[in-house]
Parts: C-alpha cells; structure tokens; sequence
C-alpha cells in the first residue's frame, strides 16, 4: 500500500461492515454506528451517546447578501454520487437513511440537479429529505434540454419556457413549495443571461423560487445577471488541483456579496486517498471513466498531490480528504463545499472538517507544496469543457 493511502478516507470504514448493518436502522442507532467507524474522541460540535461521540455541525456561513441571502451550514452535501454518475450505490432506503443522518447532525444545505438521472436525484433528494423540509435548504438546477425524462447528452435550453417548466416540475420532485436556490446548470449561448435572470427573477416575485444562482461561469456574465437579479451563489468545481475562479471569478463575488459553492471539492473522490491507477469505474454509471484525469496515467502522476496531503495532515490528525476540504474553507468565509457520499464515515469526516481551521501560514505552506506538482490531464473532455466559461 503507497503512502498515499495510509493516511486516507479508508481508515474511516474500518468498522464498514458494522455501518452498513446499521444504516437502515433508527437514526439513533445509524448515528452510533458513524461514531463507531469514524472512532475518534469528543470535538468541538460533537454530541455524545455513551461513550461515543457523534460530530454535530453547528457552524454557519452566509451566501449572498441582504435580500437574498442565505445562511447554510458550513459544508453543504452533494446528493448527485448517490445514485447517479458515481457507480454501483446502496439501495434506497440507505441512501435516505444518509440523507435523514445528514440532516440530523447539522448539514443544512444539499444540492441535485434535474438532469442528474435525469430526475431521479431530485426526486431521491425530495422523498429522503421531506421530513426536514422545514429545517433544511434543497437548491436545483436547470439549463438542459430533457424532454419526456429524456437526456438530450450536450444540448442546452435556458429559454424562458424550458425554465419554468423545470421550476414546476422540480417543485414536484423536491415535494417543496419553493425552491430554495435555483441555479442556471450550464451558460446557453443562445439566450441571453439577462433574459434567464429575468425569468428566475419574476419566478422569485411568484413564490416559486427564493434565490438565483449560476454555475460555471465567468467574472462578465456574473455582472450581467446580477444586474437584473441579484445572484446568492456561484456554483463551479473547485479544489487544490483547479483553481482557476480564484483569479478573476473570487474577486468580483466578493465585490458584489455573493457566494461560492465549490461542486467535487474532492476532485471527485480523488483527494480522499482512496483512488489508485488500478480503480476501475463503472462504464455504466460512473462519469469519471471519460475524465481525462481519470486516466490511469493521469492518476499515477497525480498521486503526488495526495501524498502532500497525507504529508501535511499527518502531524495535524487530518486525513487527505480533511485537509483539502479545511484548506477551501480557510479560502474565503464565503466558501460553502458541497462533498457528497454514500457512507456514513465519510460524513462523519467531512463534518469533523468544519473545526479543524488552518491558519493563513498553514494555506500558504499547502499551496506552495501542491505547486510543485505538475497535475496531468485535463478536468473535462473537449465537448463538456466547451459548456464552461473560464478554462
């Protein structure tokens, strides 16, 4: 086993068979077994069951401002991997049963997708969260063209109708009223951001959604829509191996107050440490075989990187996944991570995340150490980067 596995997310599932025995169980019991696999003492937000300790995440951050702000947990979920584009997953009822432990332990924030499935994200995300919809925030997304449950791979619709059709649609999905944020998925050449703001923002004015958000856009297109409607949060991929937003996306989200929500903060489970040259993906359902950083070629060289991780978090009781994700939070406060999972231990580390807090000399030392590693391989194949603004 390299190094770089020592110190990764498997350490977290050494009790896996005892979680997966207990997931479909009471929230009590679900809770226990998280503390059992993850088997660390009592922390700062951390709830105690005997003599197990449950991690409760209490802090908060706000996206946006005034108006149309939003106050979230500090590390938000990302319900896409559940079941769609990660591979082989739990049956349902486990996954809801993470869903309902998410929500138990203080992560107030989760995001889906229409076209994730399609539609069978949304509606796993509204079937497994209905029971905390008065405490939690379920944001969306639109943009692509999906007609009759049908994914058209490639084409985009941000028209005003396809927009309100979705917005209608997801309302019943997501078995809410509202629509806590709603984000333009992808950039649509062919209309205009401020038509696109526009009809988010008369959807806003019916009640049919609170807040607009964009993905995967560039510095003018942000001034653009903010100008008609005020934008809450900025959604792009995000993490130690792409951080091309922190030139000229970062400074316009700070001059206007709105947020960002980094999507596969882990880099799609890589800076987890559990992820080698030999992994294999589904060729069914699982993005990452088309990923030309998933070759293994691509994932031979990059292993660099979570080595630094493993390094920097050894002396810290971090693991790679903890210090990528500690290291984006010290960023900016108004970074909110989205990671997503279908374990248990893996959520009980990621919300151990929010009170492990490095200082800016650490960030400094990390950046200029993940530096001198030269990443291989681009982040998208040439037909899905030519639907992102900015690299």
């Amino acid at each position: 086993m390299s190094s770089a596995q020592l110190s990764s997310r498997r350490g977290f599932l050494s009790a896996g068979a005892t979680v997966g025995a207990l997931m479909c169980a009471s929230p009590s019991v679900s809770a226990a077994a998280g503390a059992v696999s993850a088997g660390q003492a009592s922390a700062p937000g951390a709830r105690s069951t005997g003599e197990m300790s449950l991690p409760i995440l209490t802090r908060r951050r706000t996206l946006g401002t005034g108006q149309y702000s939003m106050e979230v947990s500090a590390l938000g979920f990302g319900v896409m991997g559940m079941n769609y584009n990660r591979g082989p997953h739990p049956d349902r009822a486990e996954l809801i049963a993470l869903l309902h432990q998410a929500a138990e332990r203080g992560v107030t924030l989760f995001d889906t997708a229409q076209v994730y499935g399609p539609l069978i994200n949304e509606e796993l995300a509204g079937e497994g969260l209905y029971p905390y919809r008065d405490r939690v925030s379920v944001t969306t997304k639109f943009g692509h063209r999906i007609v009759d449950g049908k994914y058209f791979e490639g084409e985009l619709d941000s028209s005003p109708a396809n927009i309100r059709r979705v917005a209608e649609e997801s309302l019943q999905r997501l078995r809410v009223d509202a629509i806590d944020l709603f984000y333009q998925h992808r950039l649509d050449p062919a209309v205009p951001i401020e038509d696109v703001a526009g009809t988010v923002r008369d959807l806003i004015r019916e009640g049919k959604v609170k807040r607009f958000g964009l993905c995967e856009v560039g510095a003018q297109t942000i001034r653009r829509a903010h100008a008609v409607q005020p934008v809450t949060a900025v959604q792009s991929e995000y993490h130690l191996m792409w951080r091309e937003q922190e030139k000229e996306v970062f400074p316009v989200l700070q001059e206007l107050g709105i947020g960002f929500v980094p999507y596969s903060p882990l880099n799609r489970g890589f800076l987890g440490g559990g992820i080698t040259e030999y992994t294999r993906f589904d060729s069914g359902n699982d993005n990452r075989n088309t990923l030309p950083r998933f070759t293994p070629e691509a994932i031979r060289a990059n292993l660099a990187i979570v080595e630094v991780l493993n390094a920097f978090g050894r002396t810290r009781g971090m693991t790679s996944a903890q210090v990528a994700l500690a290291w984006m939070m010290a960023k900016q406060p108004w970074i909110v991570p989205i990671p997503g999972t279908t374990k248990l231990a893996h959520l009980d580390e990621n919300i151990r995340t929010a009170d492990l807090t490095l200082t800016p000399a650490e960030v400094q030392e990390l950046e200029s150490n993940v530096s001198r590693v030269r990443i291989v391989g681009d982040r998208y194949p040439a037909s899905q980067q030519r639907q992102v603004e900015g690299g």
